[in-house]
């Protein structure tokens, strides 16, 4: 039986100043990554894993290869080339290595004076003058040959300040500790050993220090049964927590929204459509929570353009019908600007005001919405995640709407549902989220949430053709613009950098947008990317939405963007390079009005297997939902691009596309944790999630 949560020993309790070698400023900065005890370094887990038990002869390097060497420095000197760096030769008989530097001090000159005996590692490439490495890790050895390592080396996330060397010292020393000092395991011993797990102490120290022999495709790829160990207490952690809070929701008070002035039907009566089948049934489902006393708390899942907004504004009429006020929240403040127009165009025949409180209007336009929701006098109101961070007062707040689109993750609906509460009473909560998931998936990262589908897009809409162009016809895709902003329609062109990288060959955002407004001199082209001050993104992208530009150069920022009926192509640079779910998103942004519209995937050869079966799935089919089961079904050993690109949670070792063959039984063991050891579920929390001791609240 695992030992209940309220008994922490003491080596879970020591700070990680009791280290050597950590003082203020360090703690500080280690408390970034979450750690802020001792116990928490073997939490931090490594990433990937370089191999440095076996000291190649430079004659064996080739191109590509991470390995690392030993040799003489022959010759250091500083090189004024496009950039200053610092250049040094090493040498070991059997050829010779380039090490270059751009960041370097007069002492690391000093340091690597002629004769000097260096052991280093780093990724070999092409130079110049032959083969070399950029900023490799090095360290200066004596004549006797040093040992080798003798396992593999982890390599952690890191955060600014923390060094990969000072954070595998501290590790190593909190390793030593394991040796000694109880590490608490919070699964059962039942579920462990139904699984055929290895403990705790076990699966840590492998992670952190596996043997030379382990098999580093099968770490990299995240399979390692120590791997999957911790993977399958980590997704535990979050399932059993997410559903501890909605356990204890439904013991909260709410507002049983009546609508006794039947606003809710007029505006339905009033709308120039009709619901299709999937938003009707998905608004029934709403409207049935909202005439509980218990708070809703539903996430409403749908693809880009299903029409979840129009669901969003009958579940707040339902609460202005009722007396109540609700609030709309965006991401960002384009979006929450979009949200107000429809939202005021639909309302408005009905006689009911809609407030936007953005960070942008005028001071005396913002102090007197702030002075009509505080009175009441206005029931809706539109804005950013703001709206629960400045102070602003709401007269009787019952429901909450949040337009999720990746970014809203549960600690913000944790402090949402806190802050929200007035007269002791807890607002509804209606979530919108453009990202398909398969719904195994969706149980999971939502497990705190009741979730709709729409899975139906209104009639009327135009499916986006979809072609697969390679990078040599380019030229043909720019005439192709270049035609469709003639018949008065607009573009985006997407790329994915800012900078042009010496690591991957795509075009930069800014240099592509110089070249097309070269080749296009009669269009107006706009330039948007995620480094631009936001001021300066909304005013290029409202310019977009106005017709002021007819072309959009951009980054994947506009991945969650503004509506513009009037783009009716959309061109990806570098798409092979794209996970399915981000290209879905992109291609969203166009076919939003009845012409028909197209996105141009323009990729470079040769592609792998994997990224030509990605574009195939594109050109085949417009259905997110299709495309996230294609998405599970494509994603393999070694080609793991995380949840980033679906929305989903970020987590430190599980994969919720990699593991989902975890998920039912994680779904079991959480029923176990709920029914027999719910203790267990803070100190869980409070292990692997940031923030995690907010889950344990009850009442």
């Amino acid at each position: 039986m695992a030992e209940a949560a309220r008994s922490p020993g003491a080596s879970e309790q020591r700070p990680v100043t009791a280290l050597r070698g950590v003082g203020a400023a360090l703690a500080e900065r280690l408390r970034r990554l979450g750690v802020t005890q001792v116990q928490d370094l073997l939490f931090i887990l490594p990433v990937d894993y370089d191999d440095r038990t076996d000291c190649k002869r430079i004659g064996q390097l080739v191109p590509g290869m991470r390995a690392l060497v030993e040799g003489e420095v022959q010759l250091t000197e500083v090189a004024f080339r496009r950039r200053r760096q610092l250049l040094t030769r090493l040498s070991d008989g059997s050829g010779f290595l380039t090490l270059r530097f751009f960041h370097f001090s007069a002492s690391q000159q000093e340091g690597l004076a002629r004769g000097t005996r260096l052991r280093c590692f780093g990724e070999v490439r092409r130079g110049p003058q032959g083969l070399e490495m950029i900023h490799p890790e090095y360290r200066r050895v004596s004549e006797r040959s040093e040992p080798v390592e003798d396992t593999l080396t982890p390599l952690y996330p890191l955060t600014e300040g923390v060094t990969q060397g000072r954070l595998r010292m501290l590790i190593a020393q909190a390793l030593r500790e394991l040796d000694t000092a109880e590490i608490r395991d919070w699964l059962p011993r039942e579920l462990v050993d139904s699984m055929a797990l290895p403990s705790l102490r076990e699966a840590l120290r492998y992670v952190h220090r596996p043997p030379k022999d382990a098999q580093l495709a099968e770490l990299s790829a995240g399979h390692h049964p120590a791997q999957r160990r911790l993977a399958f207490e980590e997704l535990l952690a979050h399932q059993a927590s997410l559903r501890l809070l909605k356990r204890t929701a439904k013991t909260d008070p709410a507002w049983a929204l009546e609508d006794t002035g039947g606003l809710s039907a007029r505006l339905m009566s009033s709308l120039p459509f009709r619901l299709t089948g999937a938003q009707a049934r998905a608004l029934g489902e709403v409207e049935a929570d909202l005439l509980s006393d218990v708070p809703m708390v539903r996430l409403v899942q749908g693809d880009v353009g299903c029409g979840k907004t129009v669901v969003a504004a009958l579940a707040a009429a339902r609460a202005a019908g009722s007396g109540m006020q609700a609030a709309l929240m965006a991401p960002t403040e384009l979006l929450a600007e979009q949200h107000w127009r429809n939202f005021r165009d639909w309302f408005q025949p009905l006689g009911l005001p809609v407030a936007l409180l953005s960070g942008t209007q005028p001071a005396r336009v913002r102090r007197s919405a702030l002075e009509t929701v505080a009175s009441g006098e206005v029931r809706v109101v539109v804005g950013t995640h703001a709206l629960f961070q400045e102070g602003i007062e709401f007269a009787n707040l019952a429901l909450v709407i949040v337009d999720e689109q990746h970014r809203f993750g549960v600690q913000q609906r944790l402090r949402l549902q806190e802050k929200g509460r007035r007269h002791g009473r807890f607002p509804h909560q209606l979530i919108m989220t453009a990202t398909p998931i398969p719904r195994t998936l969706a149980m999971t990262a939502y497990a705190d949430l009741d979730i709709s589908v729409i899975d139906e897009l209104p009639p009327g809409r135009t499916p986006v053709q979809t072609v697969v162009v390679p990078e040599q016809r380019r030229d043909q895709v720019v005439a192709r613009v270049e035609q469709a902003c003639r018949a008065g329609r607009q573009v985006y062109w997407v790329c994915p950098l800012i900078e042009e990288s010496e690591e991957l060959r795509s075009q930069a955002a800014e240099e592509t947008a110089e070249a097309l407004a070269e080749a296009l001199p009669q269009l107006r082209v706009a330039l948007v990317h995620g480094r631009m001050p936001s001021a300066k993104k909304d005013e290029a992208m409202l310019a977009f939405k106005a017709g002021r530009t007819q072309l959009l150069v951009a980054t994947t920022v506009i991945e969650v963007g503004v509506d513009v009926p009037n783009a009716t192509l959309m061109v990806i640079e570098n798409a092979e390079r794209m996970g399915l779910a981000q290209l879905h998103q992109l291609r969203g942004r166009v076919g939003r009005g009845a012409a028909a519209s197209s996105c141009v995937l323009l990729y470079r050869a040769p592609l792998s297997p994997l990224a030509r079966k990605r574009l195939e799935v594109m050109r085949e089919t417009n259905d997110g939902f299709e495309i996230a089961r294609r998405d599970l079904e494509l994603r393999g050993p070694g080609e793991l691009l995380g949840t980033r690109q679906t929305g989903l949670a970020q987590m430190r070792v599980a994969d919720l596309i990699r593991d989902a063959d975890l998920l039912p039984r994680v779904q079991q063991a959480a029923e176990v944790l709920l029914a027999r050891y719910p203790d267990n579920i803070a100190a869980l929390s409070a292990r692997w999630i940031a923030g995690g001791e907010q889950y344990g609240r009850v009442g």
